[in-house]
């Protein structure tokens, strides 16, 4: 395909989206669609004009708006904000339409009418972190607008946004309070949890990773109860940073209790405050400050456990509950490897030098201990990863990365069988060999040691697409996105690969028009196919231009070797390939956009 060349500019970018769109659909989607429709019309179309703006995109609940400057770009956010909650005043609490918005100053790429890039990008993930009713500039817009207009802002610090290399400083807008969400309980009756990101008080920035880690634990282990719902970590990280009351995050995330803490470390000593609140009264359930030796950390994850599964169910001995934890390392010093680990690969930029780095914390972990399952586990997930992206036209060396993904999985699962990422990635060892039905059990039996876990559950999702079966994929998925608020874009990237290869293209073409394009990414085969089979060939061919470009980046075999080569690597190694139909679906859908499968 004839290379373009590619348009750039610097444009300021506001991203708004809808709270609750999903809630508000299933109440009355009629109703809702028509409400929308007057809301545009009335408040957003002519502040739009009034800042001269130029809306590039829309999708069911959310727009992306262009601006010359970012001057008129906040005050557009602020009037718009204004004025959704004058056309709320009148409506019952729960049928409000209420936004998220996000302002980045930035360069951008031009297509045509659309743009791309990370200019849009940022913009889109400060608007899903975002309050409700609330506005979040980066630190770019921020410099542009904060002698010039007359509100007041304040720093919230670096937030780490997905995909994203570097922590983009956020400035939250004041003049425009943030609103209540109504919304019901994800799991009728069961008590549900949102455990907050335990704050750092080490005075170390770089200490980060170890609340973080703290924090991820106790989410990991609470999922494991099915007598009890836990929001997403996703969710409630969304919180860090922001100054919001306990009821205000229990109604977001539909939680009843909450979970708030910090952490100190210092050398070999540890402090670990915590304390569980009734979300709807802002009573103290429970509250307990830990003072130990760094050797004492698992013990003080147990007991946070215990007390919380306690305290909650009434019907879970704790003798249960520390005998369901992952066996911990016998070292605290292998567990801080780890932490560190991890924490490179959130972090930092996507490279092969990240994940060699991150393995090289993982290997000393088992060097000290050599019978962490979890550490063995990282190990080979950062194989598999690298094996996917770092290794494309190379059968040696993917070879190579796919033994030793496969062969610590195993060791894994061997230490611990209760560890759901190590069962994950055998399990997709299998289903990418072949065995299809050792490795849908193997992801299933993952899914249900963590049946809260997202992540765990789009994976599985994204299992029963390879396996052939594409419609409990898309019940499945469309439940956890349901359940998970908010939720990472991504997670919408693989519903909407779902829906195609359930045959429903007008739904994944919806969905894929409303995710960042960096978020299409491990789903670009599936969009490119989705707006061809569409009859949408321009926006087939665009994707189908990127798919060449993504294949083109992450080819180390023969640097001769053409589209219709990369793609043949493709359909061996990652395409769904259990029905011939599928493989004979993708194949159809990729040459309507003219590339050579």
């Amino acid at each position: 395909m004839a290379e373009e060349r590619v348009q750039r500019r610097l444009a300021a970018i506001l991203a708004a989206d809808v709270v609750g769109y999903s809630r508000l659909m299933e109440r009355d989607e009629a109703g809702t669609l028509a409400a929308l429709k007057a809301r545009r019309r009335d408040v957003l179309n002519p502040l739009v004009s009034k800042h001269q703006g130029r809306i590039f995109k829309t999708t069911g609940d959310g727009v992306l708006v262009e601006f010359g400057s970012a001057v008129n770009a906040v005050h557009c956010a602020v009037d718009l904000q204004q004025g959704m909650a004058a056309a709320n005043a009148d409506q019952p609490e729960d049928l409000h339409i209420v936004l998220r918005i996000g302002v980045n100053l930035g360069d951008v790429m031009v297509e045509g009418s659309d743009l791309y890039g990370d200019g849009i990008n940022i913009a889109a993930r400060l608007e899903a972190v975002a309050e409700p009713g609330g506005i979040l500039l980066s630190g770019t817009a921020y410099d542009q607008v904060k002698n010039k207009i007359k509100t007041t802002f304040v720093d919230i610090g670096p937030q780490t946004l997905k995909n994203i290399a570097e922590p983009v400083r956020a400035y939250r807008v004041t003049d425009t309070p943030t609103v209540a969400v109504v919304a019901p309980k994800i799991a009728a009756g069961k008590p549900s949890i949102a455990v907050l990101p335990f704050t750092n008080m080490s005075g170390d920035p770089e200490q980060e990773y170890f609340s973080d880690g703290i924090t991820e634990d106790i989410i990991i282990e609470l999922s494991r109860f099915r007598d009890l719902a836990v929001v997403a970590r996703n969710s409630s990280y969304a919180y860090r940073g922001n100054t919001v009351s306990i009821q205000q995050v229990g109604r977001e995330l539909r939680a009843d209790f909450v979970l708030e803490g910090s952490v100190r470390k210092m050398g070999n000593r540890i402090r670990i405050n915590a304390q569980l609140i009734d979300a709807a009264t802002g009573r103290h359930v429970w509250a307990e400050r830990y003072d130990r030796s760094m050797e004492d950390v698992f013990a003080i994850h147990d007991e946070i456990i215990a007390t919380i599964v306690s305290s909650l169910t009434g019907q879970i001995d704790s003798t249960i509950v520390l005998r369901a934890r992952a066996k911990p390392p016998a070292s605290w010093q292998a567990y801080d490897h780890v932490l560190s680990g991890i924490a490179a690969l959130v972090v930092e930029r996507f490279s092969r030098d990240v994940y060699l780095r991150a393995i090289g914390n993982f290997e000393r972990a088992t060097e000290i201990d050599p019978q962490y399952a979890r550490a063995f586990g990282w190990i080979a997930l950062c194989y598999n990863r690298m094996a996917l992206f770092f290794c494309k036209g190379s059968e040696e060396e993917y070879t190579r990365l796919r033994a030793l993904s496969r062969e610590n999985a195993r060791r894994a699962v061997a230490l611990d069988g209760n560890n759901a990422e190590a069962l994950n990635l055998l399990g997709w060892s299998q289903i990418w060999e072949g065995s299809f039905a050792e490795g849908e059990r193997l992801v299933e039996r993952a899914y249900s040691i963590n049946p809260n876990d997202g992540v765990g559950a789009l994976r599985f999702a994204t299992a029963l697409i390879y396996v052939g079966k594409p419609e409990q994929a898309v019940r499945l998925a469309e439940a956890v996105i349901q359940h998970t608020r908010p939720h990472p874009e991504w997670f919408l990237s693989d519903l909407a690969e779902a829906y195609f290869y359930a045959r429903r293209n007008d739904e994944s073409v919806a969905l894929f028009e409303k995710v960042p394009d960096v978020e299409i990414n491990e789903n670009r085969a599936a969009a490119v196919c989705a707006f061809a089979y569409a009859g949408q060939l321009d926006r087939a061919r665009l994707q189908a231009d990127r798919y060449a470009a993504q294949m083109r980046a992450n080819w180390i075999g023969d640097p001769n070797a053409g589209i219709a080569e990369m793609l043949e690597w493709e359909f061996q190694h990652f395409l769904p390939r259990s029905r011939p139909e599928d493989i004979d679906y993708v194949r159809d859908g990729l040459r309507k956009a003219g590339m050579p499968a």
